[in-house]
């Protein structure tokens, strides 16, 4: 089991710090633990970026999101 501890993204810090994790959980198997962490990073910052960027073109986590979901 992987042993992050996903809490809230409150600063632009823990942002970072979430795409530098959903980047190493990038290849995980689905129905994995790590997968289920790369699922609720996603979301987590998702939601940050929709309360701190202005409207435009998908998040990076949104593309990320799309493209998992294509196979």
């Amino acid at each position: 089991m992987a042993n992050s501890t996903i809490k809230p993204i409150q600063t632009e810090e823990d942002y970072e710090a979430a795409l530098v994790r959903i980047d190493v959980l990038m290849g995980a198997e689905p129905d994995s633990p790590e997968f289920d962490e790369l699922d609720v990073l996603a979301d987590l910052v998702e939601l940050y970026e929709s309360k701190h960027e202005p409207m435009g073109y998908p998040s990076p986590v949104a593309a990320i999101k799309f493209r998992m979901e294509q196979g």
